[in-house]
């Protein structure tokens, strides 16, 4: 035991003496470091996020709702929707009916009526939209422990006694504590997978390709300390010990740098750009002991991959390495077939588990996609060696033979190019998934602004709806729209009534009990678009009936008045559940949020992206200027480097490109088939091509260069 402690201890003194002393030893402590910070980063924002999931459902059962359909409520409750700035906001409208009437979690005591409690981050944001008037007078704030997240935005609205008791939106509550998944944000919260697979297949894909490239940089002075270890009567654990020793300093020391920003979230809430959302700090400090265990996990997943990438023959014939450099394994290439299945595949599964087979097979093909590259690029190798000895061109030659013999090289080098034109299609593709009705939305909104609001109360009389028209702003226009359907076989059908001035600021004629539209009023043409044909009533619009087929219409002459009638509508006695501007619902829905989201995670994505791109062609400059050096010897040309890095580097990085690039338009397409919504750019698509094209050439530029400066310095040596 003792004797096998001190071999253990033996050998991981020599990795961490490797690790100092290997060649390019700075370039791969510095790519391990970000590559064991960036999966332990993508790994602790999975800790985060389901902290956080657990900590929203945790205070929002707090404050839910218990409905009690008996005598025993003592409180009316109903909830509504608003929106500041474009982002919903969630309304709750009570009236207590005892003095001991309970309140939820973060509520001390009920206001007066008329009065409104609202949410900070609410009254951060809503305060140049009058949003401390615009539903009553403000009383004061919600505490945390009421809010799922700090960014939640909330109101607490007393109305007053004349909210009717018959009406079925308001709900008979007896306490809160239950129920809190429909409250507040809760109400269209995404399922905790929805995250989790967005954040590792635009983030957590490409800090594990950091971590392959960074694992093999310098990778034959380890290849052969391998084969030396075998032959000396190694065994895979004795590599296995050089090789932790050798990484363990710069991936311990990464991981415990990306501990820093887990540990400010846990003592600060911090927001989330572009995405608004506060992550709440208790809930991250609460998670602390998964959080250290993760990254545990997340080093362990770093040092595996070192140890799994670094490869001898196993039967013991030969001492030569058997890494990647050498063959390209068939199991990669047989992956990379797997996730094209997948992918295919996806659009036969169930309704709810195609966008999951669909993302994982994304993932794996991806992953993998390199690794047919470099297969491809091997047999290219092959043919420009052949067609470069027939011709004498001594650059096509050499670059042919190296391609053909080390296609990890060019794996690891288009790895970075693989992933990132495929996070950027993806980012853009699901950027337009913004639906049929969010994409009407918004062109209405770019030709009308908020000049029609639709007013949708639960029920309002005839004294209520001259109330709100005396408090618009002036020159609006109110109206009443009504859905009729008398049942089959009669088609529904839509009125719209107004008084006649009313109509005639619309350009519709009105005489006695006839209407006729004129034409080429903008706000008219947008409700057609919306409600499909109509007609005119000319008549006083009355109350509003209890059934949902009546809402109230009002035009205003210019844009930037939504405010104000919101203020006029929701300061009602019984006020009105929801006020948007035609189509606001969709521009507030959670779906136009996703982008945000989806740009945070690709971010991430691409700037690991680049740090293992950059990596690796620094590895291969360190690589290619100690090999080209000695043709200058042989050939007196300096152009025989910028032929042979031309032929190496940038023909098989441009094939990756083009390769990369038709599987990109076929995998956006078909995804986009799938969901049944958004577009393809082609113009980002084709910018994301044209950029890899330029690095490929500026790898073979910069590869070339650094040769030819070394060949300026280079001197036989015994090595």
């Amino acid at each position: 035991m003792g004797n096998r402690f001190r071999t253990t201890s033996k050998l991981l003194r020599i990795g961490l003496a490797a690790g100092r002393s290997t060649p390019g030893d700075r370039l791969r402590w510095w790519g391990l470091f970000g590559a064991a910070a960036a999966v332990a980063f993508v790994v602790l924002a999975t800790v985060a996020t389901l902290a956080t999931y657990d900590g929203r459902e945790t205070r929002a059962q707090a404050r839910g709702p218990v409905v009690d359909l008996g005598r025993d409520a003592a409180l009316l409750y109903r909830q509504g929707g608003d929106s500041v700035g474009g982002r919903p906001v969630s309304l709750v409208f009570v009236r207590p009916l005892t003095a001991g009437a309970p309140v939820p979690a973060g509520v001390t005591r009920w206001p007066k009526p008329g009065e409104v409690l609202l949410s900070p981050e609410l009254v951060r944001t809503g305060s140049g939209e009058g949003i401390l008037t615009r539903y009553g007078r403000f009383a004061g704030t919600i505490t945390t422990d009421g809010l799922v997240t700090p960014s939640e935005r909330i109101a607490y609205v007393r109305v007053g006694d004349g909210a009717p008791r018959n009406d079925r939106r308001w709900l008979p509550v007896s306490a809160f504590g239950s129920n809190g998944g429909a409250t507040g944000e809760m109400v269209d919260q995404p399922a905790v997978s929805s995250p989790l697979l967005a954040l590792w297949a635009l983030a957590g894909l490409p800090a594990l390709a950091l971590t392959v490239v960074a694992a093999r940089v310098g990778s034959r002075t380890r290849d052969r300390r391998g084969g030396l270890l075998q032959a000396l009567g190694g065994t895979w654990r004795h590599r296995m010990i050089v090789n932790t020793g050798e990484a363990a300093v710069p991936a311990v020391l990464g991981t415990l740098t990306a501990l820093v920003p887990y540990a400010v979230a846990s003592v600060h809430s911090t927001r989330l750009a572009p995405t608004g959302y506060v992550l709440d700090h208790h809930d991250v400090r609460a998670a602390w002991p998964m959080a250290a265990a993760s990254a545990v996990v997340s080093l362990l997943v770093v040092l595996g991959i070192v140890v799994g990438t670094h490869r001898i023959h196993r039967d013991g014939t030969s001492t030569r390495p058997a890494s990647f450099s050498s063959r390209v394994p068939a199991w990669r290439l047989t992956l990379c077939g797997v996730g094209v299945a997948l992918v295919l595949t996806s659009q036969y599964m169930p309704r709810r588990a195609q966008l999951f087979v669909f993302t994982s097979g994304t993932v794996v093909m991806w992953a993998f996609l390199s690794s047919v590259v470099a297969l491809l690029t091997r047999h290219l190798g092959s043919w420009l060696a052949e067609s470069g000895r027939r011709k004498g061109h001594a650059g096509r030659l050499i670059g042919g033979r190296w391609t053909h013999a080390h296609p990890g090289v060019i794996v690891r080098l288009a790895l970075a190019m693989v992933i990132g034109i495929g996070i950027v299609a993806q980012m853009q593709v699901w950027t337009s998934r913004l639906g049929v009705h969010s994409q009407a939305a918004v062109a209405t909104h770019q030709r009308i602004k908020d000049t029609v609001i639709e007013v949708t109360p639960s029920s309002m009389t005839a004294a209520q709806t001259g109330r709100l028209r005396s408090a618009l702003p002036a020159g609006a226009v109110l109206l009443s729209r009504t859905f009729h359907d008398p049942g089959p076989p009669r088609e529904p059908w839509v009125t719209v009534t107004g008084t006649c001035r009313d109509l005639r600021v619309l350009r519709v004629e009105c005489h006695g009990g006839a209407t006729a539209p004129t034409g080429g009023n903008a706000q008219v043409e947008e409700m057609r678009r919306w409600w499909g044909g109509f007609e005119f009533v000319p008549a006083p619009p009355a109350g509003v009936k209890t059934d949902g087929t009546q809402s109230l219409v009002v035009v205003t002459p210019a844009a930037g008045q939504l405010a104000a009638v919101k203020q006029a509508a929701f300061t009602l006695p019984n006020p009105s559940v929801q006020v948007e501007a035609l189509g606001g619902n969709w521009l507030g829905s959670s779906r136009s949020r996703l982008p945000n989201w989806i740009q945070l995670f690709g971010i991430t994505g691409i700037l690991f992206v680049l740090v293992a791109g950059a990596v690796s062609a620094a590895a291969e400059f360190v690589r290619i200027r100690h090999a080209l050096a000695p043709l200058s010897v042989l050939t007196g040309r300096r152009r025989v480097f910028r032929s042979v890095a031309s032929w190496h580097l940038t023909v098989p990085l441009l094939i990756s490109t083009v390769v990369t690039g038709a599987v990109t338009a076929w995998h956006s397409v078909f995804f986009i088939a799938l969901v049944k919504e958004g577009s393809v750019s082609w113009t980002v698509l084709a910018a994301g091509i044209g950029a890899c094209a330029a690095v490929s050439l500026a790898v073979g530029f910069l590869g070339a260069r650094a040769a030819a400066r070394e060949a300026e310095r280079w001197r036989p040596a015994a090595d």
